[in-house]
């Protein structure tokens, strides 16, 4: 179990350094790509994001559990997809692959409620069926809260108004599908598993 815990603390570490980097890049390196996209916004908010849960559990846990024994395999799945849209911003695979929106809406949903179903999981005493509705739930609350981010930081005064209707209703759909797999994956995991 240590070793699980210390390859998750090493994997988030890794992702949140990976996602500062590449932010501080979008926010002031001045390259094509990430015009219009609200990189500054988001050297704000995403550090914040994905510190939320680790420093939230360790100041509700302070004196019983130490750094290192939070549950940092969870928190990896967290942070991830904002490593997999900052990437895909640096990379500009936005711009150049069709289909990168909607498989990434649809991959970091999974990434997302996987991790935030295996936090529910440790606390959960309802049967296995509600955790996944609960977690699907709570994958198109996140998924609509993420749009209507995405509509003030850059789409209401940006070049991406046209066609924005239909694509915020294919993220919405692909996130809480996203969020469905990963209510079923973590309804097949232990308890302990995080």
């Amino acid at each position: 179990m240590t070793t699980l815990r210390n390859r998750g603390l090493l994997a988030a570490a890794a992702i949140f350094a990976l996602t500062v980097v590449q932010l501080t890049v979008g926010a002031f390196g001045g390259l094509e790509q990430f015009d219009g996209k609200g990189f500054g916004y988001r050297l704000i908010v995403y550090p914040v994001l994905m510190l939320i849960i680790p420093a939230t559990w360790w100041w509700r846990t302070r004196g019983r559990t130490t750094v290192g024994e939070l549950p940092w395999g969870a928190s990896a799945l967290i942070m991830s997809p904002f490593l997999v849209d900052v990437t895909g911003n640096t990379i500009d695979l936005y711009d150049r692959v069709e289909w990168w929106d909607n498989a990434n809406h649809f991959v970091n949903w999974v990434l997302l409620l996987w991790g935030c179903g295996l936090l529910l999981r440790l606390v959960w005493t309802g049967p296995t069926w509600t955790l996944v509705l609960t977690i699907t739930g709570l994958g198109a609350v996140l998924a609509i809260g993420w749009e209507i981010g995405e509509w003030y930081t850059f789409i209401r005064r940006g070049t991406e108004l046209d066609g924005a209707y239909e694509d915020t209703l294919s993220d919405e759909l692909l996130g809480t599908l996203g969020a469905l797999l990963a209510g079923l994956i973590v309804g097949r995991t232990r308890r302990d598993d995080r």
